[in-house]
């Protein structure tokens, strides 16, 4: 799979997304920022959302539409949408500044009239929301564009991945890859169940990553060590500025970090190896090895009281103590000389 050229799988570092969400706060300088900060702290795409509070949610002003617990607690949906959502009209900007900075661009579309609006900018990729992931029409539409697809897997069961997974490819997106997610903002790590990422692989047979809605980069890192190929990750200039996603977002510094520490978790990982490696080639030398510790002379039998194992390592294996043991010596041998059966004649009753 690939974006805007840069591959992904489990032969690259992590595919990291600054998801710039509702962080912009209502200003475009402060989004353009975003993009800028995203670009300097090393990561490989920064993703917007696309919707008006009209397109995702109704002006109403019943039960259904009123959230109940958690950051948004009492406030009603269309309102959260009206507060969070970025103007159409500065996606062209953001989309510009990321072709000049090199860091891509590209979207969650939440209706067809937004798939139209990323498709004229010649969005890379697109990427559907864990509460989009059951919306097969807007699947669909996206996948008719023959763009790759990044769904989220939020409150999805096998049944509904699978569908949505179907949807793509029937309708022409050769490239999906999965989020594994938990939609809580928010989440807590315990709750992540990171092993589900291999499982996804082989179940599916695509990309997967992680949409990590945790505070901290840990689960982040663990994800890598188990194989996600993509990471996303709420980003913003401070936190105590405050909007819809600041709580759980991170800061420049922080993804800056988890920029160096997940290519470091996956270049770590390499593949099963038992041989030495090149910064252990001085310190095998210092390896244990069988040393005289006291004086023979030649044809004398060696005894326990001889014969040690220690460091350096330029004598004989550890292993060979046995042997060396009742060995006779062929010449006469100072104390504190590694042996070697140059040195030594085996009890010929072994």
């Amino acid at each position: 799979m690939k974006i805007a050229g840069r591959p992904i799988g489990r032969d690259h570092a992590p595919y990291l997304i600054a998801e710039l969400s509702a962080n912009h706060n209502g200003s475009l300088e402060r989004a353009l920022n975003i993009v800028r900060a995203a670009k300097e702290a090393g990561a490989d795409a920064v993703k917007l959302q696309t919707y008006r509070p009209d397109t995702i949610t109704l002006d109403s002003d019943r039960p259904e539409f009123m959230i109940h617990g958690g950051l948004w607690d009492g406030k009603r949906l269309y309102d959260l949408y009206q507060w969070a959502h970025m103007p159409w009209e500065w996606h062209a900007p953001l989309f510009a500044l990321g072709k000049q900075l090199g860091i891509t661009v590209f979207s969650s579309p939440f209706d067809f009239t937004a798939i139209d609006l990323l498709a004229e900018l010649d969005a890379p990729a697109y990427k559907i929301a864990s509460f989009e992931a059951i919306d097969l029409p807007l699947i669909r539409y996206a996948a008719e564009t023959g763009k790759p697809l990044i769904i989220s897997t939020g409150m999805a069961n096998e049944r509904e991945i699978a569908a949505a997974l179907e949807t793509a490819h029937k309708h022409g997106c050769g490239e999906v890859a999965l989020l594994h997610c938990v939609s809580g903002y928010p989440a807590p790590a315990a709750e992540y169940h990171l092993a589900t990422i291999a499982d996804m692989r082989q179940r599916f047979g695509v990309e997967v990553g992680l949409s990590d809605h945790t505070l901290g980069s840990a689960t982040a890192i663990a994800a890598t060590a188990v194989g996600a190929t993509l990471i996303e990750k709420h980003f913003t200039l401070r936190r105590a500025d405050g909007g819809p996603d600041s709580a759980f977002s991170m800061e420049p510094e922080e993804l800056a970090q988890l920029a160096q520490d997940t290519r470091t978790a996956w270049s770590a990982i390499g593949a099963p190896r038992y041989s030495l490696s090149a910064s252990e080639q001085h310190n095998i030398q210092f390896r244990r090895s069988l040393y005289l510790v006291k004086a023979v002379s030649a044809g004398e039998r060696l005894t326990s009281e001889h014969v040690r194992s220690v460091r350096p390592g330029l004598g004989l294996p550890p292993a060979d103590f046995d042997r060396v043991v009742n060995a006779v010596a062929r010449r006469a041998l100072a104390a504190n000389t590694p042996l070697s059966w140059d040195d030594l004649q085996a009890n010929p009753a072994e």
